[in-house]
């Protein structure tokens, strides 16, 4: 979206709004986002982290839905990995690798964001995104070949995680580096505390479906959640440095950072 939200002097947006805003500005779900302001804005980065576990809910079904028809863990992985980037049109990726190109060029923050802007991905991008996608397919094969259940387990907290980062990355005190764009219209409208609670209630749940499988995978799940957001947040404090704050590119670098972290976390024991 090229335009920012100005201020509605409607009223409050509903939690229907903030849904509708989520899935329409995360997703490429078929679905109407009716208010296009700061207020709606807020709600819908509070609610980011629904629309990434109905992603990946998706994910996991084709993963499980490959397995049970014979398939082996890496096609199941390389499945599960795909799900996400169809239901974003890559955009995610895309934004990963300009924000790669953008820190790797070493320029000042004003020519950085101009090679971002830039339509073609330079070297920089292209071995972040080979890289970032090898480590997502082996840490899914790893949890696949472990059972399915770890797979589509693995597959879930990923992309819920990953748009968790982005409520994080969303909250009060991060500014835009551009005064258009999809990071413009959302930099800044989340409190930190809203951030947090979301954070909080993501982990919770993460945790409630570890424990369906047994007392190690609830710090598993958890420990996912946290190097998620861990990882995100040292990316988007770097990002501040270099850009002097976030752009739509860099969110797509943190939803695809915080993914591979949470998806290397079922890796480990």
């Amino acid at each position: 979206m090229s335009t920012t939200p100005e201020p509605s002097a409607s009223s409050s947006p509903t939690l229907a709004d903030g849904l509708r805003f989520a899935f329409g500005t995360l997703t490429v779900l078929p679905v109407t986002v009716r208010r296009w302001d700061r207020e709606a804005a807020r709600v819908g980065m509070l609610c980011a982290p629904v629309a990434g576990l109905v992603v990946g809910l998706g994910a996991a079904l084709l993963g499980g839905l490959l397995l049970l028809l014979g398939a082996g863990p890496l096609l199941a992985a390389v499945a599960s990995v795909a799900v996400p980037a169809a239901l974003t049109r890559g955009l995610h990726l895309d934004g990963l690798a300009d924000t790669a190109d953008g820190l790797g060029s070493g320029r000042p923050a004003e020519d950085a964001l101009r090679i971002m802007k830039q339509s073609d991905i330079g070297p920089f991008g292209v071995v972040t995104l080979v890289l970032v996608l090898l480590a997502q397919v082996a840490a899914l094969t790893e949890a696949y070949g472990e059972s399915w259940a770890v797979g589509a387990l693995a597959a879930a907290v990923g992309a819920t995680a990953a748009r968790l980062a982005l409520t994080l990355a969303a909250r009060a005190g991060v500014p835009a580096a551009r005064p258009e764009g999809l990071g413009a219209a959302v930099a800044g409208v989340v409190p930190v505390r809203g951030a947090l609670l979301v954070a909080a209630l993501t982990g919770c749940a993460a945790a409630g479906a570890g424990a369906l499988f047994g007392p190690y995978d609830i710090g598993r799940t958890v420990l996912a959640v946290v190097l998620a957001c861990g990882a995100a947040e040292l990316l988007l404090r770097h990002c501040v440095r270099r850009f002097g704050g976030v752009t739509g590119d860099v969110f797509g670098g943190l939803a695809e950072t915080a993914a591979t972290a949470a998806l290397v976390a079922f890796t480990f024991g």
